[in-house]
């Protein structure tokens, strides 16, 4: 399943990680094994935040996926079901 997720780094250990020169590492290690279709980043609600597209084959992936985000910048993280445009026509197209 095509899921969204939104991390929202937590701003002093994300500014720790900027002054030491480890950001870009971290996130490297963070999104990298999620192996996104599409990964983009910038501010919501005032704070740092990733939006990451990635395929999720089972729920019990969660943890794993997500855990990296929680211990290397305390982030709030949420995940969301989402769809291409193809996809949701295809599902438009079926018998209710």
């Amino acid at each position: 399943m095509r899921v969204m997720l939104k991390a929202t780094l937590d701003t002093d250990k994300a500014n720790e990680a900027l002054r030491s020169g480890k950001l870009p590492e971290f996130l490297k290690e963070a999104v990298e094994p999620l192996k996104p279709e599409a990964a983009y980043f910038g501010p919501a609600e005032g704070r740092r935040t990733c939006f990451i597209v990635f395929d999720l084959q089972d729920s019990s992936e969660l943890p794993r996926r997500l855990e990296p985000f929680f211990t290397q910048f305390n982030a709030r993280a949420e995940v969301f079901p989402v769809m291409t445009a193809d996809d949701l026509l295809k599902g438009l197209a079926q018998p209710r």
